[in-house]
This record gives structure tokens, C-alpha cells and sequence, in this order.
């Protein structure tokens, strides 16, 4: 292989860096919501509220027992940043909704994250483009769950 020959990355190689850049964008997070009093479990859930959530839902969302997300969604709450609501559907199940206070907690948080802006800010307006086409590809098969 010449040294003008493009090196196409292992799956291996790739894996790695969406993981480091995974990390770093979690620690940004979380640096930023405990700036807001959160910790960054508490920023995670707030931040799966686009819409009304159910309570097991959530937990399986944020990969932990449902007994956890309880502790986490009363905290919350105190904090006036979600409500528990019935379901409309399922008088047995509870929907976690985000209050107008915690999306705009939510956005502010998304809004601060200052590293990850500045990572972001290396990349032209195509290559972002080119990033955000390719990350929205990607999403669905990482998101599924067998």
C-alpha cells in the first residue's frame, strides 16, 4: 500500500473513537448538568422527556432497575422538572413528562455543553452535514434492541 492509497479503518478502529467520543461528550454533559444541580443520571432521564415516557420505559431507556429510575424521577420532580401523569391508555402506568422548567433546564444544559460545541466547531459546515447524515444512519440499527 502506497502511502497516497487511502487506509479504510477496521470496525475495531471506529468503535473506539465513537466510544472516546462518546465518553468526552458524556463527561461534557455531565459537567454541565451538575452546574444545573443535576447529577448526570437525573440530566439523562430529563433528557429522554420529548415526550411523555412511561416509568419502565425510561428505565430501560437509561439501562437501569425501575426501582433506580423511582429515586431519580422524585428527585427530579422536587425540582419542579417532571410530572408523573396516568396514562391515558393504561390507568396502571405512569408517563414521566418534562415541565416547561425542565425542558428549558434541558435546553440550557444542550446549549453549555461548551466542548462539544468547540469539537464540533473543528468541522466545516459540509463535514458536519456529512456527520449528521451518517450519525442519522447509524442511529436506528444502535438504537434497536433485540
Amino acid at each position: 500500500m502506497s502511502a497516497t492509497t487511502p487506509h479504510s479503518p477496521t470496525k475495531l478502529q471506529i468503535m473506539e473513537l465513537l466510544s472516546a467520543v462518546g465518553i468526552a461528550q458524556w463527561q461534557d454533559f455531565a459537567a454541565v448538568a451538575a452546574r444545573h444541580g443535576l447529577t448526570a443520571m437525573q440530566a439523562k432521564a430529563l433528557s429522554q422527556l420529548g415526550t411523555p415516557v412511561p416509568m419502565r420505559r425510561l428505565a430501560e431507556r437509561l439501562v437501569c432497575d425501575a426501582s433506580n429510575i423511582t429515586g431519580i424521577v422524585d428527585r427530579l420532580e422536587a425540582h419542579g422538572l417532571v410530572r408523573r401523569e396516568v396514562s391515558p391508555s393504561d390507568r396502571r402506568v405512569k408517563n414521566v413528562v418534562a415541565t416547561e422548567e425542565g425542558t428549558a433546564t434541558m435546553r440550557r444544559v444542550r446549549a453549555e455543553m461548551e466542548s462539544t460545541q468547540a469539537a464540533l466547531d473543528t468541522l466545516g459546515e459540509d463535514e458536519q452535514a456529512v456527520l449528521h447524515g451518517l450519525l442519522e444512519r447509524l442511529r436506528p440499527a444502535m438504537e434497536h434492541r433485540t
